[in-house]
């Protein structure tokens, strides 16, 4: 938890809002200056949204919902796809089945709308999540990576047990030697037997 004068956690982010309720926004926006953070703010619909998106890149998107939750639930969708970093949701009550339906379009956390508190965990959990996620993001590109080096080698190693009659530790020592003697990696050579040039057997060329 947080107060006006003493504030933990993510500071000064670029913080877009979306409302259908203009006065509403500015009444949202004041909180977020309250709390550090610079407020973009911008009009309900979508368009709108994807047009502050793409000027001011925000750290952070807010959603407060008022009285039309499908209005919300698009702006939200659309926001989810465009913007960099995550979407929150302001709500007044609890609702557990538009928070679900707002998961699933988007949102990492949600806020009652009643406190700068709230806002600021809210805040606080989303880009916790956010980062986690995108971590997981790059750990499953890193071992895709991973897997489709392999596959590579995999691949340029039964050409030159097929080629050259070598068993698979044979060819890998192939590949290694003529990688070290090139000062380029095993990978590389391997793709390069792929695409059709020839070690020369006993050679290393």
């Amino acid at each position: 938890m947080t107060d006006g004068n003493e504030r933990v956690g993510h500071q000064g982010l670029r913080v877009l809002l979306a409302d259908e309720d203009a006065g509403a926004l500015r009444l949202t926006a004041g909180l977020v200056r309250r709390l550090g953070h610079v407020p973009i703010e911008i009009a309900v619909d979508a368009s709108a949204a994807a047009d502050a998106i793409v000027r001011d890149d925000p750290d952070l998107s807010i959603v407060v919902v008022d009285r039309d939750d499908d209005v919300a639930l698009d702006l939200i969708e659309e926001i989810a796809a465009f913007a960099r970093g995550p979407v929150i949701a302001l709500i007044d009550e609890e609702d557990a089945a538009f928070v679900a339906e707002a998961a699933r379009r988007g949102i990492f956390a949600y806020a009652r709308q009643e406190t700068p508190e709230s806002i600021q965990a809210a805040i606080e959990i989303a880009m916790r999540r956010f980062a986690e996620q995108r971590e997981l993001v790059e750990q499953v590109e890193r071992l895709e990576g991973a897997l489709e080096r392999r596959a590579v080698i995999e691949r340029a190693k039964g050409i030159l047990m097929e080629r050259h009659g070598l068993d698979d530790r044979a060819a890998f020592e192939r590949l290694r030697d003529h990688a070290r003697s090139r000062n380029r990696t095993v990978v590389g050579v391997a793709a390069a037997v792929t695409e059709g040039h020839q070690l020369l057997p006993g050679s290393g060329t």
